[in-house]
């Protein structure tokens, strides 16, 4: 066997062996920031009554964990994973945003998959009031009046400064994080994004599921993946369907991920 031989196969092994890094390190990454690891015990909440660590419930993402830093669970955070990876295997240009990022968990994810592949021309950007959902009213809409959900704020306003220290301790804060601080329909329309390849929106509500569409949805580029985290919810569901009808895009096919959540690639 020549030595020339002995190199390209040595080379081989190599890049085998990066691979296989990187995926064990985001493999990591997602059982951390959901915490199987530790499995820390869930938080009552008005749709989930389970106090304890129940690992269906929370590979799912049907709890709210007590310490874990993404209540999405695994399946969604794979879903984040798959997108990402074929929006960066087929060049679709654009950055990666979360409109509603509680504690941070899935925009660290996105950070961490492009570090480990090396990109440094992306963006990951977190819209979040950092204050919880937006307190609603009679002038809101009937079905986000129903949900009240800002009556739980004291679980779903996570500080800006917590979520950046979040960023901190896995050594992903830098300037490939961008935050947009502020209720969506302040801050979205004039938001210094310019080019989106996966749109991922955590609302909840009608109008922040609105806000988020109308004012992103024409950043995102052809071949992109929109992933709506909150369809289960009337008010979300309500909010997709009347956006997709309303700009024709009906014809790009809705995906399930789970139970809760669903996804769609733009075709044009």
């Amino acid at each position: 066997m020549t030595r020339r031989v002995v190199h390209q196969i040595k080379g081989a092994q190599l890049q085998d062996l990066t691979e296989t890094g990187r995926e064990l390190y985001l493999t990591l990454l997602k059982k951390v920031l959901v915490n199987v690891i530790y499995e820390d015990p869930a938080i009552p909440n008005p749709i989930f009554d389970d106090a304890t660590h129940d690992k269906e419930a929370r590979n799912s993402g049907a709890d709210w964990p007590s310490v874990a830093h993404t209540m999405i669970g695994m399946i969604r955070l794979d879903n984040v994973e798959s997108c990402l990876k074929q929006v960066i295997a087929e060049r679709v240009p654009g950055d990666f945003i979360e409109t509603g990022v509680w504690r941070g968990g899935t925009c660290i994810f996105a950070r961490g998959l492009l570090k480990a592949y090396g990109i440094k021309d992306r963006k990951v950007w977190l819209a979040d009031s950092f204050e919880g959902i937006p307190k609603v009213d009679e002038s809101s809409h009937p079905l986000d009046l129903e949900l009240n959900l800002h009556e739980f704020n004291e679980v779903l306003g996570v500080s800006e400064e917590t979520v950046r220290e979040n960023f901190r301790r896995y050594d992903l804060l830098d300037e490939q994080v961008e935050f947009l601080p502020g209720w969506f329909c302040d801050t979205l329309p004039a938001a210094p994004v310019r080019q989106l390849a996966v749109l991922r929106l955590d609302g909840d509500l009608y109008e922040s599921t609105m806000d988020a569409l109308v004012h992103l949805y024409p950043k995102l580029s052809v071949g992109g993946f929109v992933i709506i985290d909150d369809y289960m919810i009337p008010s979300c569901r309500e909010a997709v369907q009347e956006f997709r009808r309303k700009e024709g895009i009906e014809g790009d096919p809705i995906k399930e991920i789970d139970e809760f959540s669903v996804y769609w690639r733009r075709s044009r």
